[in-house]
C-alpha cells in the first residue's frame, strides 16, 4: 500500500557533506560526488529504486534497460536539486539563473490581494519556491508555504541554519489540525498559500483520480479548500533545466472559481503535472509505491 511517511529523502550527514563540498570545492565538485551517491542508491536503496523503476517502466512505458538508466539519472538529478537548494540557501543564488513561464500570472495573483491557492508537487524543485517568490513584489501580499512538521524541521536544521532571509512564511501541518485555522486566516487576509498537493498519507480523506493511466489517491484537503474558498487558483512547477538553470511554470485552470468543485481542481492539477512529466520525466521525486501497484 502506498505510504508516504511525511519526510523528504535526504539525511543530515548528506546535507553536511554537500555543504562541505560547496564551501570548500564549489558546486561542480559537489556534483561529482553524486556519480557515486546515485550508484549507491541504485544498488542499495531497494525500496525507492523499485518504486522509481515502476514509474519509468510501467507508467511511462520505458524498456527495462532504459528504466534502469532512468532510475540512476533520476537519483543524480535529485541529488543536484538538493545541492542546488543548499547552495541557494547558503547565499549562492547568483550562481544560478531563473526563468519564468507565466510570471505575469503570479504577479497578477499577488496584486489582486484577494488571496489565492497555488498547487505544486514533488515534480521538480518545489522546495526552492521561496527563492522564486522573493523576486516578486510581495509588499502587501503574504505568501505561505505549507509544509509537514518533518519537512519544517529539516528546513530549520539543515537549510535554515545557513539560509539567507526570505519573505515567504511557513504554515506547518500539525496533528491537532490547527493549521486549518491558519490557512483560513491567511486566505481571509488576502494572502496566498502554496501546497505540494500530490502525496496521500494513510488515514486522511482522499480523492481518487486516474494519473498516468492508473488511479491514485490524492489528499482531498487542498482541493476542497480551494473549491470552498472560491479563491484564484494557479498550478506551479519549478523544474531544473540545463546546468544551473531553473524554470518556473505557472498555469491557470480552465474553469472559473465561482463554479469549481474539488474534482475539477484535481483534474486540472493532474493534467498539468502530466504535461510537466512528459517534458521532464527525470524529475519525478516520489520514492514510494505511489500507485499502490508494486507486487500486486
Amino acid at each position: 500500500m502506498a505510504q508516504w511517511e511525511g519526510k523528504a529523502k535526504g539525511t543530515p550527514l548528506g546535507y553536511k557533506i554537500f555543504i562541505f563540498f560547496i564551501k570548500n570545492f564549489g558546486l561542480n565538485a559537489a556534483y561529482t560526488v553524486l556519480v557515486f551517491v546515485a550508484a549507491y542508491y541504485l544498488v542499495f536503496s531497494f525500496s525507492s529504486t523499485k518504486s522509481s523503476f515502476y514509474f519509468f517502466n510501467k507508467r511511462l512505458g520505458q524498456s527495462t534497460l532504459k528504466s534502469i538508466i532512468s532510475v540512476y539519472k533520476n537519483y543524480f538529478v535529485f541529488g543536484q536539486t538538493l545541492i542546488d537548494r543548499t547552495a541557494i540557501s547558503f547565499g549562492l543564488k547568483d550562481k544560478f539563473s531563473f526563468t519564468y513561464d507565466g510570471r505575469e500570472k503570479i504577479q497578477r495573483l499577488l496584486e489582486r490581494k484577494e488571496g489565492g491557492v497555488v498547487f505544486s508537487g514533488h515534480v521538480g524543485s518545489f522546495n526552492i519556491a521561496r527563492y522564486f517568490f522573493d523576486e516578486f513584489d510581495m509588499t502587501d501580499t503574504g505568501v505561505n508555504l505549507i509544509v509537514t512538521d518533518q519537512e519544517n524541521e529539516q528546513i530549520k536544521q539543515f537549510v535554515g541554519a545557513v539560509s539567507t532571509d526570505t519573505t515567504m512564511k511557513f504554515i506547518v501541518i500539525k496533528e491537532d489540525m490547527s493549521h486549518i485555522f491558519e490557512m483560513n486566516e491567511v486566505l481571509s487576509n488576502g494572502e496566498v498559500i502554496v501546497f505540494a498537493a500530490d502525496r496521500y498519507v494513510e488515514g486522511i480523506q482522499f480523492i481518487e483520480q486516474e494519473f498516468l493511466g492508473k488511479p491514485v489517491k490524492f489528499p482531498s484537503g487542498p482541493y476542497k479548500l480551494a473549491a470552498r474558498k472560491k479563491k484564484p487558483i494557479l498550478f506551479m512547477y519549478i523544474m531544473k533545466g540545463k546546468g544551473k538553470e531553473y524554470n518556473l511554470y505557472a498555469r491557470e485552470p480552465e474553469f472559473t472559481e465561482a463554479s469549481v468543485k474539488p474534482s475539477h481542481v484535481l483534474k486540472e492539477y493532474i493534467r498539468y503535472t502530466e504535461i510537466m512529466l512528459k517534458k521532464y520525466p527525470l524529475q519525478w521525486f516520489n520514492y514510494y509505491d505511489y500507485w499502490e501497484d508494486i507486487n500486486t
